[in-house]
């Protein structure tokens, strides 16, 4: 085409002049040799002789395969309460065990911040929100790319504008708001545009068959997960999200008995904001476009509000098509009525599976009217290293103000030989990052930089410390390993892992973990595991054969440290139109080519 030269390239790829060397580390066995740079143009067939078990690639079918929201499972579960839009993992007898393929003409992400706005048509290949979305500038497909304009259903005049006016009320600018739901995303733009507020937004919307919102936000480098408010809990903690919002989310808040709004209140932190713009706000000049009469309308915002205040939120701005409440700092002056049904205290950390509730979560106890129930936060960014509330209040078993201290400086020399041994970390290379057993969060504070962000999973067998994570201004959930992450494929550039096979060894098959990191990992992506030795040694065997580029090295103390290091790398490989499972993929190596 004439003017694919005016469109937006990729910056790391074949022509890109980063250069690569592995540093040799003293005391050390070495990583040697290991590319981290992308070379996503060059095709090259298997080798023949595989000396370790060689994972096949799936059917081209399973492209964008999620196990555990499949469209073909969900429809045999009830429409009722959004129940089949849930997770539903398949059993063990009916688990792949084969590797997910790439889309043909698959290419790395656009470095942030140009992937804010850009997208390869290749590796999202879905125009049906272009269409149906045309008018409200979501998305636009331009040559062989997608743009994301910044537009939304209830921000016509874009994102940015949007955050201005949530401005004029909320204390976006300061520190004050780090961490914000979106719920029921879309292309998760409201989440994008707050980063350059230092806001950093987890968004959340169903699978779907050709929107691919989930897709499109983490191909942008935005936090999202695949999910709903359905029946079961939201994979946060209590307390977790400075800021949610409902843009035109269509969540039926008023729908029984208010749980959905109960359930935004668990995860809405003491002195948090919600924001809804959509119906039934502006209703009298919206009625009829929603073909929807006013009585009604006026009765669903009457009851909204009736909620808020059980909630004990404080009605702050309405003005056009948005209105915004904050929840106040504690219960001393709540105006609730003796029949508002309170939660078990304990039960507002009991997440992973378990049913909502239509009850109320109690606010921690404060001891006067101006104290913040469950403590007060830095503002960010010294937030992220201040010892967090839940851990100076002692909630956290075994976790003290000296422990947290020590595992930071651990994690900060972690990584500092981390980025020895890769100098792209920090760096637009590496935007989306998971975290698969988190601990405090002290990775992702180390490795903390405007041009990343970490997903920090806490394992559901492992102990609870998310909320610690949160009051950091860091962002995360709640996940079994034994099961697929809510996410599609190829949504993460670097996979850490510190004691996650360790932890899982005797609960579920390392295979399949090891499947599931390969499929949520993209092509060229890296990473980073720090396990026991023996356990590593069989992790190393199996990733060999799955088109890792693998190698162990010695914990940075020493030989004699029984924790060792595995570094990998994913091969690039796709497989035509025309393979089925039994075809060998196209592969990538290090020689040139000439551009498609």
């Amino acid at each position: 085409m004439g003017s694919k030269s005016n469109l937006p390239r990729s910056g790391f790829g074949k022509g890109d002049s980063i250069a690569m060397e592995v540093t040799r580390l003293s005391n050390c066995n070495t990583v040697k040799e290991l590319d981290f740079e992308a070379h996503h143009r060059i095709e090259l067939t298997l080798s023949s002789e595989p000396k370790k078990k060689v994972f096949k690639p799936c059917d081209i079918k399973y492209t964008d395969y999620t196990p555990c929201q499949e469209q073909d499972r969900a429809m045999s579960f009830p429409r009722e309460n959004m129940i089949y839009r849930e997770r539903h993992c398949p059993p063990v007898n009916e688990k792949l065990h084969c590797l997910i393929p790439a889309p043909k003409g698959y290419m790395p992400p656009f470095p942030w911040p140009k992937g804010r706005d850009y997208v390869h048509y290749a590796n999202v290949p879905y125009k049906s929100l272009t269409v149906e979305k045309a008018n409200q500038h979501w998305v636009e497909f331009q040559g062989n790319v997608f743009r994301f304009p910044g537009g939304g259903t209830m921000f016509p005049q874009g994102a940015d504008a949007y955050i201005d006016e949530l401005s004029s009320v909320i204390p976006i600018a300061d520190g004050s708001i780090r961490t914000a739901l979106d719920t029921g995303c879309g292309v998760a733009s409201w989440g994008a545009y707050l980063f350059s507020r230092n806001v950093l937004a987890m968004s959340f919307a169903p699978r779907d068959n050709h929107e691919a919102q989930i897709q499109f936000a983490l191909e942008r480098g935005v936090p999202a997960i695949i999910g709903v408010l359905g029946s079961i809990r939201l994979p946060y903690p209590s307390r977790a999200f400075d800021m949610a919002q409902c843009s035109r989310c269509l969540i039926p808040w008023t729908s029984n008995d208010g749980i959905y709004l109960m359930e935004v209140d668990r995860v809405l932190r003491p002195g948090g904001y919600w924001i809804l713009s959509g119906p039934p706000i502006n209703w009298k000049t919206y009625y009829q476009t929603w073909k929807r009469t006013k009585e009604d309308l006026n009765a669903e915002q009457k009851k909204i509000e009736e909620l808020a205040e059980k909630l004990c939120w404080e009605k702050k701005y309405e003005k056009g098509d948005i209105a915004i409440w904050r929840k106040k700092d504690n219960d001393k002056s709540c105006n609730r009525k003796n029949t508002a049904k309170m939660c078990e205290p304990n039960d507002s950390e009991d997440v992973w599976y378990q049913k909502m509730d239509t009850c109320i979560t109690p606010f921690p106890e404060v001891s006067s009217d101006e104290e913040v129930a469950g403590g007060k936060l830095e503002k960010f960014p010294a937030r992220l290293f201040a010892v967090p509330p839940r851990i100076s209040n002692g909630l956290i078993p075994d976790v003290t103000a000296e422990s947290f201290e020590e595992d930071n400086k651990i994690w900060r020399k972690h990584v500092d030989v981390y980025k020895r041994v890769n100098n792209l970390i920090g760096s637009p290379r590496y935007r989306n990052i998971m975290d698969m057993n988190a601990n405090l969060g002290g990775f992702a504070a180390a490795v903390h930089s405007k041009n990343s962000w970490v997903m920090n999973v806490v394992p559901t067998i492992s102990k609870n410390t998310l909320g610690a994570i949160y009051e950091r201004g860091l962002v995360g959930m709640y996940h079994d390993w034994c099961e697929g992450f809510s996410t599609y494929p190829r949504t993460y550039d670097f996979i850490h892992g510190s004691d996650v096979f360790d932890l899982y060894e005797n609960t579920c098959n390392i295979e399949d973990i090891l499947l599931e990191m390969d499929r949520i990992l993209r092509p060229e992506g890296i990473v980073i595991l720090r396990d026991g030795v023996d356990v590593l040694n069989k992790v190393k065997i199996m990733a060999a054969g799955m088109r890792w580029d693998v190698k162990l090295m010695d914990d940075e103390d020493g030989p004699l440290v029984p924790k060792k290091i595995m570094v990998a790398v994913k091969q690039y490989w796709v497989v035509s139109s025309s393979s089925s499972s039994s075809s060998s993929p196209q592969k990538n190596n290090n020689s040139t080519s000439s551009d498609e």
